[in-house]
């Protein structure tokens, strides 16, 4: 509970449209990321718009199109909040597609673990190899493995059901059950039981345990990607004013929130801020900073069934003037702070207005958003005038992707007064260097080029590939600071075509495939194999939609509702009570605003509840695969629960 939110009047949010009234309605980003979560060893990853491979960087953000390559005797880890997965040596590891609904992985070799703690029934999951496409149809831990020749995949199902398409046929893998899938045109098939864990695994199950014990899931949803890792390094205070806050335990004497890392560009997003600390994504990425009794402190507000990942939390200051007070010279420099609680953040990149309201909605009251723009220049942003709050770099350091600690000016609190605001959006465009994270010509592992290029099967189909930075440098030096919209990026598309196929992945069910016809997938012996079931479908799957299903936008609006008739209620009660009276009447009112809050968080499950069907795998009539139909189980209970206030 933060009771600061009945004293701040409900925020409702008049835009102006600033891309031009002909544009097409925003299709939102992601509200989630793959953040690289552990390094051990030489591992190696590629952005999806260039070709370069650079040294894999903690905390930095994956996303559709993005590769990582952990070479000899190296290990990785890719959070996706409440899923985990785990990269051995050799491995060739990619997002196809990673969107909220849809979790598309390529494994081309080596070793891949997964721990999958939740999948709902509009949710996607599948890791596709040069051998078949593996779909997850429930919560569970899986392991995969693909030879380096790419002749022989080899899926084990721990806890979970898993199942396994190629050649046009499927069959499913059940918990305690190894399959084994070899060749590629006319693929054999086996069954037989799961052999012992091996080391790989052995590391990941005490990952997943450190992850399943974290206190701090009391007070964030799991979907939070980051969460395991805020308990080693900092300490929880329930507080009045903002309920739940962390504070970071070892930090050097004026610190101060997004200053010990570097900034990069990541599309869609755009700016991105990659913190240094290996607890630096969740607080940087979701909730907001306060500082309050000498200290900075984490705010990760409201409990949300899916929180939405942002790409830095900050509001830019600037100005010509300014920059060179700074002593920046003529390239001028960046400047910038963190948002506090009840600051909204305003997107640089284009998006819905209900995407505007989810991005916000942990610690801001916003109803009524409305179009995609909101003049920030006329709010008084409360860490603004916080001695310290604000870092500046030069324009060389912030675009080159250069540690921000070792070059920061921090400024003076004289210089504050002249700050103008110029969004959240930084306004200078990126280079390839703000793509890798790093200089361009810096060595990094990569893997062989037969494993690069090695084409997988896919059950459903990917977007195509991302436009290339060098196909879109020049139109974001147009527009500073901001990413390209979809349909500038369709049409960059449209002119590049033929570079854009995706030559790297086949569909599980041929589209040539004569209807009827034998499946080429056999079983590898004679007796105690089941049949593979024939896909009556063939070519790709099509993709799960990626916005909010009609259901889910109508709670999402009557719960506003509810919220803003509630904020108002207690304001007015606030303005009639007595100063003498006042403390009780807020403790009731908290024990409101709780229990609305654990309603809300009751009714988002029941919309995602899971409804008992098949779990054979049959294509049910009409041709349409209903995997999805087939998952059974559910979020570990109270997942998204927290605490009463003491």
């Amino acid at each position: 509970m933060r009771l600061a939110h009945h004293l701040t009047p409900v925020l409702v949010l008049a835009f102006l449209p600033s891309f031009g009234a002909g544009d097409p309605p925003a299709a939102d980003p992601p509200d989630r990321v793959g953040r690289i979560s552990y390094i051990s060893g030489a591992v190696s990853f590629r952005p999806g718009s260039v070709d370069d491979w650079a040294a894999a960087t903690l905390n930095y953000p994956l996303t559709t199109g993005d590769h990582v390559w952990t070479d000899a005797g190296a290990r990785a880890e890719v959070s996706l909040g409440s899923t985990a997965a785990r990269l051995g040596s050799y491995t060739a590891f990619a997002f196809l597609a990673l969107d909220d609904h849809t979790t598309q992985l390529r494994l081309s070799q080596g070793s891949l673990q997964l721990r999958v703690r939740r999948l709902d029934d509009e949710d996607t999951f599948e890791i596709d190899t040069p051998n078949g496409a593996v779909s997850l149809l429930r919560p569970g831990v899986y392991r995969l493995d693909v030879d380096s020749s790419g002749d022989t995949t080899s899926v084990s199902v721990r806890q979970g059901e898993a199942e396994v398409t190629a050649a046009g046929s499927a069959f499913s893998v059940r918990a305690g059950q190894a399959a084994i899938v070899a060749g590629i045109d006319s693929p054999s098939y086996d069954l037989h039981d799961a052999g012992q864990p091996d080391e790989l695994e052995e590391w990941a199950a005490l990952r997943d345990r450190r992850r399943d014990e974290a206190t701090t899931a009391h007070y964030v949803s799991r979907e939070v990607i980051g969460y395991e890792d805020l308990d080693d390094a900092g300490v929880w205070h329930i507080t009045e004013a903002y309920g739940p806050v962390w504070r970071p335990r070892s930090v050097v004497v004026g610190w101060a929130p997004y200053r010990d890392g570097h900034w990069a560009w990541v599309d869609p997003w755009g700016w991105t801020w990659i913190d240094d600390a290996p607890w630096g994504f969740a607080p940087f990425h979701y909730g907001r900073w306060v500082y309050i009794d000498g200290g900075w402190a984490w705010v990760p507000g409201r409990i949300v069934r899916r929180p939405a990942y942002a790409p830095a939390l900050v509001a830019f200051v600037g100005g010509p003037q300014w920059s060179a007070s700074l002593s920046f010279g003529r390239e001028g420099g960046v400047a910038w702070f963190p948002l506090a609680p009840d600051e909204v953040y305003v997107p640089p990149y284009r998006v819905s207005p209900t995407y505007v309201r989810r991005i916000n909605v942990t610690n801001v009251n916003v109803t009524n958003v409305n179009v995609t723009n909101i003049n920030v220049t006329n709010i008084r942003y409360v860490n603004r005038e916080v001695p310290g709050a604000i870092t500046a770099v030069s324009r060389q350091t912030f675009v080159a992707a250069q540690p921000v600690g070792r070059s920061a000016v921090i400024v003076p609190r004289e210089r504050v007064a002249s700050a103008t605001i110029v969004g959240t959006a930084a306004p200078v465009a990126p280079t390839r260097e703000s793509v890798l994270a790093q200089a361009a010509n810096l060595p990094a592992r990569r893997p062989p080029p037969g494993v690069a290029t090695r084409p997988v099967i896919a059950r459903t189909a990917p977007p195509p590939p991302p436009v290339p930075f060098a196909a879109r440098e020049r139109a974001l030096q147009a527009h500073p600071g901001y990413p390209l919209s979809e349909a500038a990026l369709a049409s960059l598309g449209a002119k590049m075509h033929t570079a854009l196929a995706n030559p790297l992945v086949r569909p599980a069910a041929p589209a040539n495939a004569a209807p009827g016809a034998p499946s080429p997938l056999r079983p590898a012996r004679a007796g105690g194999l089941p049949a593979p079931r024939p896909l009556q479908a063939t070519g790709f799957a099509p993709r799960p939609s990626n916005q909010p299903s009609a259901r889910e936008q109508q709670l999402e609006a009557r719960q506003a509702a509810e919220r803003e008739r509630l904020e108002r209620r207690h304001q007015a009660e606030l303005q009639r009570q007595p100063p003498s009276g006042d403390s009780d009447v807020r403790r009731r009112l908290a024990e409101e605003d709780e229990t609305l809050s654990q309603k809300h968080v009751r009714e988002r499950e029941q919309v995602h509840q899971r409804q008992p069907n098949d779990l054979r795998g049959e294509q049910k009539p009409g041709g349409q695969d209903k995997g999805r139909e087939r998952r059974k189980g559910r979020a570990q209970p109270g997942e998204e629960r927290r605490p009463p206030n003491p």
